[in-house]
Order: structure tokens, then C-alpha cells, then sequence
């Protein structure tokens, strides 16, 4: 799932990964880590419909094997996702809409470089979190709890 909160930067329509999910019922999900943040921000800038965020951010694009739109092929882990729905959720106090669009995960491309002992390596991965507000971070505290039962 992912929420494409808001409209495009001075129009009522909404942001083109929303009306991409919803016209193509195919989406990707490209986790972002920290080596990627400033390109990934660069796509967060406000174009026409036309333009290619990905091409202006310089990030390469890479065929999926299961869903049409491309992955970002320097993402070391990304989810080719087909659309099951939006979830429309009250307005903002300002009348900005808020949405979570929910997938179904149908492939999966994990980078070999983030794999140790046969599991993906957060250490090596450094994803980035959004916080909200303009603050992102980074995991650099992992730790296991055994359960009680």
C-alpha cells in the first residue's frame, strides 16, 4: 500500500501514480534507501503528466517481468504490485484528499548485494522512512525479541 495524498501543484487532479495504479491496475513499488534520497526527492518535483520523474531524476528504469510500468533498476528491492483498490479517507482541514492504494504483491527483485546468510541485510539496505512533515530516517538499530510462545 502506498498514499498518494493530494492533487498535482496547482490542480484539482490527482497525483499521476494514483491515476496510473487506477488506469493500468499495475503498480511498483521501488524502495527507496538512503543512497537514493535525493533522487527520489527529485521525483517528488511537481511536472506535467508528460514528463518522466524518473528519467529527470536520473534514475535508469528496468523491465519487470510481471507488471507493465518499470522498476527503478539502482532500488535494491522492488514489489511488482497489481491494484485491488483506493481507499478514500476523510479530507485534510484544507480540503486536500487523502487515498491509500492497496496492491497485491505478484513479484519480487531483491539486489544480491543486500542478502547475508540468505536473508535481506537491513544494515547493507539502509532504507529510508518517511516521518511525516518534510523529515525522513534511516534504520540503524535492528534487534530480535524472542516471542513468549
Amino acid at each position: 500500500m502506498y498514499c498518494p495524498n493530494g492533487y498535482r501543484k496547482g490542480t484539482q487532479e490527482a497525483k499521476d501514480s494514483l491515476t496510473n495504479a487506477e488506469e493500468t491496475g499495475e503498480f511498483v513499488f521501488n524502495m527507496c534507501t538512503y543512497e537514493l534520497r535525493h533522487r527520489m526527492n527529485a521525483t517528488a518535483a511537481h511536472v506535467p503528466a508528460s514528463i518522466d520523474e524518473m528519467a529527470e531524476a536520473n534514475l535508469e528504469a528496468a523491465p519487470c517481468n510481471l507488471v507493465k510500468p518499470p522498476r527503478v533498476l539502482a532500488s535494491p528491492i522492488a514489489l511488482e504490485c497489481t491494484y485491488l483498490q483506493t481507499v478514500h479517507l476523510p479530507s485534510s482541514s484544507t480540503g486536500v484528499p487523502n487515498q491509500i492504494v492497496i496492491g497485491q504483491v505478484i513479484g519480487i527483485h531483491v539486489a544480491d548485494e543486500v542478502i547475508t546468510d540468505g536473508m535481506i541485510d537491513i544494515h547493507k539496505l539502509k532504507p529510508l522512512a518517511r516521518l511525516g512533515y518534510l523529515d525522513y530516517a534511516t534504520i540503524d538499530n535492528v534487534f530480535s525479541l524472542e516471542r513468549p510462545d
